[in-house]
């Protein structure tokens, strides 16, 4: 169970090594009566197929343990995007996301992701660098003078949506914005209670960088619009 890459590894192995003999020996046969399938794909989806089928055995016994679950989720995701960028799958094909999409470990998938996610907001805003400017000491890339912990925090709204982008449906998508919401809100809340101490020195270093993280999340926020 702790596993998972060992089978998920195991058959982007197969479909890598077989491609050039389905391609050169079967495709051509079927080909020749006229069949519209592809060997390559059909191959790859016969094999994401028994995929299917251990996930949809293994992730009951693995639910509730957050480190197997975690490493799970991120194995498959890792997977998923081999498959499609390396291997042409077909997004209309059976996949991993289907099962992760599932109420109860979509559920769980969406706890654990909020539960390391307030973990990390926790750890960049305790750090000693948290409203430091990484790039301060460069005028020309640091024009915002953006702190530390808001620059980690926009990173992880990113690395969250990069997680979810490939769920097959938009209903489940829109769970994890909601969850993005909620870490922005979360965020603001912090941001209010660090100012709160703050206000006796307005023009003092740590309040300018909470102003400074408020403009460079709204202005990142402002060109994500346009992302559906």
């Amino acid at each position: 169970l702790n596993k998972p890459e060992w089978y998920l590894t195991q058959v982007l192995m197969w479909i890598g090594n077989h491609a050039k003999f389905l391609d050169d020996k079967i495709q051509p046969i079927l080909d020749k009566v006229g069949s519209s399938l592809n060997a390559g794909l059909e191959f790859s989806r016969a094999l994401v197929m028994l995929i299917l089928e251990k996930l949809a055995a293994d992730i009951p016994c693995l639910l509730y343990d957050d480190t197997l679950f975690c490493h799970l989720v991120d194995e498959v995701l890792l997977f998923e995007k081999e498959l499609y960028s390396v291997h042409g799958y077909l997004s209309s094909f059976p996949s991993c996301m289907h099962i992760l999409s599932e109420e109860s470990c979509f559920q769980r998938w969406l706890t654990v992701e909020k539960k390391f996610a307030l973990q990390k907001m926790d750890s960049m805003l305790s750090s000693e660098a948290a409203w430091i400017s990484q790039y301060k000491d460069i005028t020309d890339v640091d024009e915002m003078k953006v702190p530390d912990c808001a620059e980690t925090f926009m990173t992880l709204l990113l690395v969250i949506t990069d997680r979810y982008k490939n769920l097959p449906t938009a209903s489940r998508k829109l769970q994890f914005l909601g969850l993005q919401k909620e870490l922005v809100d979360d965020f603001r809340i912090r941001l209010t209670q660090v100012m709160k101490e703050e206000t006796r020195a307005s023009l003092g270093f740590r309040y300018c960088a909470i102003l400074n993280a408020v403009n460079y999340i709204a202005t990142v926020l402002a060109d994500w619009a346009d992302n559906v």
